[in-house]
């Protein structure tokens, strides 16, 4: 989904809770990556539904926004190679766990989020109605399929909201600068 047809998209849900929803979530997932503190977005789903899509969102948005900190480390379930689910367990004070998932969680990776907040991550959840990752969560964005957009779409909504903010104040400092430049001195 392109620009358009995100703007497209917040047009038809203007005035909807959900949309307020993922900009709060999207606030929350911006604040917890820029502030000073912070060491790194992991971005982590269940093994049938890795949330790369996102991730790819994200590092869009991190370029165009100019914040790179909203490029995350997507963590994949292969158990063996390093950037798995033991990264995630190993997560500290100053990084963000984003849990994406439009399932129940599972043991395995509910136990690792866990671990990274008892070691002083930040959690953040977006998810469809799972208590027990949403117990685990700072901060966490439920989607309903039935009457609104599908998690998908949730999904664009929050990445495109994330850098929103920070791409307004990017553009505010560079006219800043242009105005205030001293004229150049003729001859």
């Amino acid at each position: 989904m392109d620009v358009s047809g995100v703007s497209e998209l917040r047009a038809a849900l203007a005035g909807s809770p959900l949309l307020d929803a993922t900009r709060s979530f999207a606030g929350a997932l911006r604040g917890a990556v820029t502030r000073r503190t912070a060491r790194g977005l992991l971005l982590v789903g269940p093994a049938a539904h890795e949330p790369w899509h996102l991730a790819a969102h994200l590092a869009d948005e991190a370029a165009w926004s100019e914040v790179p900190q909203l490029a995350p480390s997507l963590i994949r379930h292969q158990p063996d190679r390093p950037g798995g689910l033991d990264r995630l367990s190993a997560a500290r004070r100053g990084e963000t766990v984003l849990v994406v998932t439009p399932e129940a969680s599972g043991g395995a990776l509910l136990e690792r989020v866990a671990d990274a907040r008892r070691g002083g991550a930040v959690v953040l959840a977006l998810e469809a109605g799972d208590p027990e990752l949403a117990a685990l969560a700072h901060d966490r964005l439920t989607v309903e399929d039935q009457d609104g957009p599908g998690f998908e779409l949730v999904q664009h909504l929050v990445s495109a909201a994330a850098g929103e903010r920070a791409r307004a104040r990017t553009r505010l400092a560079r006219l800043v600068r242009q105005l205030s430049v001293e004229p150049a001195k003729r001859w």
